[in-house]
């Protein structure tokens, strides 16, 4: 396809309002934010909906008819809470987060010839271009261009080029790309329910926009997002994310373990984890027990006792697998010494009793349980870990937009379907105006 340029629209004032919507698709549960976002850093909720996932199994589609269900019912309940603010029309398009299964990351060096001129921000935009067609194989699509640094001749860590002079224009760029079946599964969940895709965000690069807090991510920290059917990681630098990846493990294997451990159904095995689950073997579990409703039996007469240091034996190897293999990840990618030793954990299953503290043994990493950044108008059902993914991506909207490839590059963001959006060339027009 060929690109396009954005249009030129009507410069909108700073004070101005957009309503900016996020559908957070995961293996456990489908979120759908709806928020306010006046100007970076000001962002307040309108409309909260989640819906139990069907149709998604480890961060991939497998059934697109029950997806499409599911996403339905959590954009209905959010637009239901918003309609005052919405006076009663419909959501038109939506930030989506994108597994960290189905990205990858590419670092990339760009040098621009700039002549002895001052840097402009043109010469910014023709680096940050080129990576474009230096990135993308066939099967993957950009989702970000996010630049990591730059230097003017020999002189390296400028942090703003623009108004600096030299000969050359070099660019540390992190470029992240979506692999381009799961992006049309998602662009077709969404175009089922007339939703137009403003902009994809990797999921561990979201949740670390929301979980962190003050100068974590500038000097260096790692976010694992533990959800229900994946772990994903994210490293950041200088407030940058410089590398992305992911395990296929998450918190619904824990649950399958217990199920098929303690003889009992997937649901219950689900409650036990909740209410007794704990990572590691602690003295509180030593003689406690622990009444497991047996499988197939519809009335529980009988108490079917189990040791609770029993039900921690089967949890403890799954997640010291997990670590370990983030642990590996990290150690193959040589970001290991980038990364740090600071990790925030989030994500739906990172609530686990005792998750912490195995994780900073396998890791070697000081680690700290991230909730979503506080926001006006987020209830505190939705304040947890599990929401993480959800609020960054409100925030990558409202304070990041300018990562999207369509923004970065000054081209058209294209992919089949419906991903080229008014409400994207909106935002974007408007950032770059007021920013």
């Amino acid at each position: 396809m060929k690109d396009k340029k954005l249009p030129i629209q009507k410069k909108e004032s700073r004070a101005e309002s957009s309503i900016v919507a996020a559908l957070d698709i995961g293996s456990s549960k489908i979120c759908c934010f709806i928020a306010e976002v006046k100007n970076p850093g000001s962002i307040e909720v309108i409309g909260i909906g989640h819906q139990a996932a069907k149709g998604v199994k480890a961060g991939t589609i497998v059934d697109l008819r029950a997806a499409e269900t599911a996403v339905a019912h959590a954009v209905e309940a959010a637009e239901l809470m918003a309609r005052e603010k919405l006076q009663g029309r419909p959501i038109k398009s939506v930030f989506v987060n994108v597994p960290g299964m189905h990205t990858l990351p590419h670092p990339l060096s760009v040098d621009v010839k700039i002549s002895g001129h001052e840097v402009s921000e043109k010469d910014v935009k023709n680096a940050l271009s080129h990576s474009r067609s230096v990135v993308v194989p066939g099967k993957e699509e950009l989702i970000h261009i996010i630049p990591a640094g730059y230097s003017i001749d020999s002189t390296r860590g400028i942090r703003e080029p623009r108004g600096m002079i030299g000969q050359t224009l070099g660019v540390n760029i992190t470029a992240i790309t979506g692999l381009a079946p799961a992006l049309r599964h998602l662009s077709a969940v969404a175009g089922q329910n007339n939703l137009e895709i403003d902009g994809f965000c990797a999921t561990p690069y979201a949740s670390g926009l929301a979980a962190s807090v003050g100068d974590e991510l500038q000097l260096g920290c790692t976010v694992i997002d533990i959800g229900g059917g994946t772990t994903s990681i994210a490293v950041f630098f200088e407030g940058k994310v410089v590398y992305s990846a992911a395990v296929p493990v998450g918190g619904i294997h824990v649950t399958n373990d217990l199920a098929r451990g303690l003889i009992t159904s997937v649901a219950d095995a689900e409650r036990i984890k909740t209410l007794y689950g704990h990572a590691h073997a602690t003295g509180i579990d030593n003689g406690e027990m622990i009444d497991v409703p047996p499988m197939g039996e519809e009335e529980h007469e009988q108490p079917n006792y189990v040791p609770r240091s029993f039900i921690t034996s089967i949890i403890q190897p799954r997640i010291e697998e997990t670590f370990e293999l983030v642990r590996a990840k990290l150690v193959d990618s040589g970001i290991s010494q980038i990364a740090g030793r600071r990790c925030i954990l989030t994500g739906g299953a990172s609530q686990l009793p005792g998750l912490c503290d195995i994780g900073q043994l396998i890791l070697d990493k000081k680690i700290r349980l991230g909730k979503p950044r506080s926001i006006k108008g987020l209830a505190e059902a939705t304040g947890g870990p599990a929401f993480s993914t959800a609020v960054g991506l409100l925030v990558y909207a409202g304070e990041h937009a300018d990562e999207i490839p369509a923004v970065a590059s000054g081209r058209a963001f294209t992919l089949p379907g419906p991903l080229n959006s008014p409400m994207l060339q909106k935002v974007t027009h408007w950032l770059k105006e007021n920013w």
